[in-house]
């Protein structure tokens, strides 16, 4: 089927999507994922009546049927003719899913600072959108210096996320994370570590970071994993509550 390039979604970028964890042949956190697609739906004012959560789950459950373990991205595009470049057609939103392997996890994990900042201010602000090369480009510029993530400042200068994943830290044995008045995204891992291990959700700069005693990713595609070295600073990178809670190594 041709794709239709006057729609919103692909002038606009009006679309959202959530990555999916597939372990043991099941999709982990399911009820999460759909609650912050409606969420990010209604934000961005694409309709979703066509597809309910079980239908939507029922297309992901047939998608990854025979994988035993991976990702899968579940994507909505809002297909409505643009008012700008009006041209015949119907509001409708379509779905697709595509089905990978899990994300590769490097076994000396490499994290830096990003100069690209994240805008609070923006309606796009904790919204998974279809307009995601700010984060692409974040982390292809770290690849590029020879880290594997960076972190991402807010405009007030407050650590938000990584470009790909939220970002935990251990100090003095306390657990901290970015609140979500910083920008971050709301991630479905995070939530699930807030709810099973004693974390503080906080506004604050770089140096909390720095001399963090260990620091960690989370998300959908990777789990929870530990940063071994933070801009050439080597950081204990041992088992932890959080890599036993959800680990994908293996």
């Amino acid at each position: 089927m041709p794709i239709s390039i006057d729609t919103s979604a692909i002038l606009y970028g009006r679309g959202i999507f959530t990555t999916v964890a597939i372990q043991n042949g099941q999709t982990f956190l399911w009820e999460k994922h759909w609650r912050r697609i409606a969420a990010n739906a209604a934000a961005l004012e694409i309709d979703l009546s066509e597809h309910s959560e079980s239908s939507t789950l029922t297309a992901l459950v047939e998608a990854i049927s025979g994988r035993t373990a991976g990702r899968a991205r579940v994507s909505f595009s809002d297909e409505s003719p643009s008012s700008i470049w009006a041209t015949a057609g119907e509001r409708k939103t379509s779905l697709s899913i595509i089905v990978a392997e899990r994300r590769p996890i490097p076994e000396n994990f490499k994290l830096t600072i990003s100069p690209h900042r994240i805008n609070t201010t923006s309606p796009l602000a904790g919204v998974k959108s279809y307009n995601y090369l700010e984060h692409l480009l974040a982390f292809e510029a770290a690849s590029k210096r020879g880290f594997h993530e960076a972190v991402r400042l807010n405009e007030r200068g407050e650590v938000s996320s990584a470009c790909m994943a939220n970002v935990f830290w251990e100090k003095g044995g306390r657990l901290f994370t970015p609140s979500l008045r910083t920008g971050c995204l709301r991630g479905t891992t995070r939530e699930f570590v807030l709810e099973n291990v004693g974390c503080k959700e906080v506004e604050t700069g770089i140096e909390e970071v720095r001399s963090a005693d260990r620091i960690f990713l989370s998300s959908a595609g990777i789990g929870v994993a530990a940063v071994s070295e933070f801009d050439d600073r080597r950081l204990d990178s041992s088992d932890h509550q959080l890599t036993k809670l959800i680990s994908w190594a293996g």
